[in-house]
């Protein structure tokens, strides 16, 4: 009998990697790990999304002319989490300090429940703000922290194969999570939205835990480079690795360059929400929606193009996607300033960074050293973001002060999206490089 259920068990996974190997150029030993890893960002971003039309509807009722001081609030949250966050990695194993990391924000969590619940309507204005910074601040952590173990867990060139396969379980998760909050924020109170994000990342946690004792197959590696050793380091190396190498110091570039114009965007999108819809339900179920058809599109992409583009015009070229779709964009949005053309475009744009410059993004970091992975990547994907943000929200409001409407605001991006096309190529000819010098030295993976 027992030996009947392992032969069923090995014929079901035997198909699952032939349907697999239809869609990506996976290895037999990648599949358990490639699986699991799914699950984690399935549930991280099915977390996330439950609560970002909740928090974009917030921001809304809190003021659109108060944004930036909410994005300016959000660049200090991502400033003080960083340091507890980096002495965990330098003190604790992989595992301990991600699950004590996803942790502190379900306690979040638990916190804003009840003060949803109790506060008053005047007091319901500021607990939305301080959510809104919440989070935006929870948002980029626990992505970054995720895609952290990603480039620690798979090399470059499975980067390239893989991390737009692996990207598709977040959009599923991210297309689970806006489902939950289009069909359900009209009628059902906010707080129990919050209680199953809070589950959600607990499964998580239960992910990582199988996914770190998984990993050690792919790779071998010496006792003392094994995935569970712990980093070491001191607390501020990921703010001075930043700084200090060229090839970190353009990764932020390309960050900042992404945020500021995404930013621009977003506040075109908040303010057009708030003139056409005065009911709160119907704005939140509205951010819902264009959440819904990014996500749509852009898990298409990822499960037949990604890796496959990657893998055809390499790292370089599939960064510069996006800032080429923003000039574009831009543009057009620049002649003709409708609502129309700004969703269509938002949701291009969007499905194009999580399709594309995301995945292609994460492989930059492979070719990096291990306290990097974690600590510099962290720094850059929170603090550099957010300072694009910063940059983004206060350039709208200076632009805005001087008269400059949507077409004005959407000229003055097209020359900071040219910038941005020309560091990516940069980006992906140095990544290529390294990642030739690494494969020469580094150990070889299991086949």
């Amino acid at each position: 009998m027992s030996d009947s259920i392992r032969e069923q068990a090995e014929s079901e996974r035997g198909s699952v990697y032939r349907l697999l190997k239809c869609l990506i150029d996976v290895r037999p030993a990648e599949m358990r790990v490639l699986g699991w890893s799914w699950l984690y960002i399935f549930c991280v971003l099915s977390s996330y999304y439950i609560l970002r039309p909740i928090r974009d509807e917030m921001g809304v009722a809190g003021g659109v002319e108060n944004l930036q001081w909410l994005f300016t609030g959000t660049l200090v949250g991502m400033i003080l989490v960083n340091p507890p966050f980096a002495a965990l990695v330098a003190k604790l194993p992989r595992v301990r300090f991600i699950a004590l990391t996803y942790r502190f924000f379900m306690l979040n969590l638990l916190i804003f429940i009840v003060l949803l619940h109790f506060a008053t309507g005047e007091q319901h204005i500021w607990v939305g703000r301080v959510f809104f910074i919440w989070t935006s601040v929870f948002n980029l952590f626990v992505v970054s922290v995720f895609w952290a173990l990603m480039v620690d867990v798979f090399d470059a060139e499975q980067g390239k194969r893989l991390f737009g396969f692996i990207a598709a379980g977040a959009t599923l998760g991210g297309i689970a999570g806006s489902s939950i909050t289009a069909s359900l924020a009209k009628d059902v109170p906010a707080t129990y939205l919050l209680v199953g994000s809070a589950l959600l990342l607990e499964g998580a946690v239960f992910s990582v835990r199988r996914l770190a004792r998984l990993s050690e197959t792919l790779h071998q590696r010496p006792a003392a480079q094994s995935g569970e050793a712990v980093i070491g380091g001191n607390i501020v190396a990921g703010v001075t690795h930043a700084f200090k190498s060229p090839y970190l110091i353009n990764v932020s570039v390309y960050i900042l360059l992404f945020a500021i114009t995404s930013t621009l965007l977003y506040f075109q999108q908040a303010e057009i929400a708030r003139q056409s819809f005065a009911d709160r339900g119907a704005r939140t179920a509205f951010f819902a929606r264009i959440d819904l058809w990014v996500n749509s599109l852009t898990l298409g992409a990822q499960l037949f193009l990604t890796g496959r583009i990657l893998r055809a015009i390499g790292v370089g070229l599939t960064l510069a996607m996006l800032p080429a779709l923003s000039i574009l964009g831009f543009g057009i949005l620049a002649m003709t300033p409708t609502i129309g053309v700004l969703v269509v475009y938002q949701v291009l744009r969007r499905a194009g960074n999580f399709a594309f410059a995301r995945p292609s993004r994460e492989v930059l970091f492979t070719v990096v050293p291990r306290e990097d992975k974690y600590k510099a990547k962290s720094f850059i994907d929170t603090v550099i973001y957010r300072t694009g943000d910063q940059a983004g929200a206060w350039s709208y409001a200076a632009l805005g002060f001087f008269g400059l409407a949507m077409t004005g605001i959407s000229i003055v991006a097209v020359p900071i999206s040219i910038a941005w096309l020309i560091n990516g190529l940069w980006l992906g000819r140095k990544q290529e490089r390294l990642a030739a010098t690494e494969s020469r030295v580094s150990p070889l993976p299991v086949a």
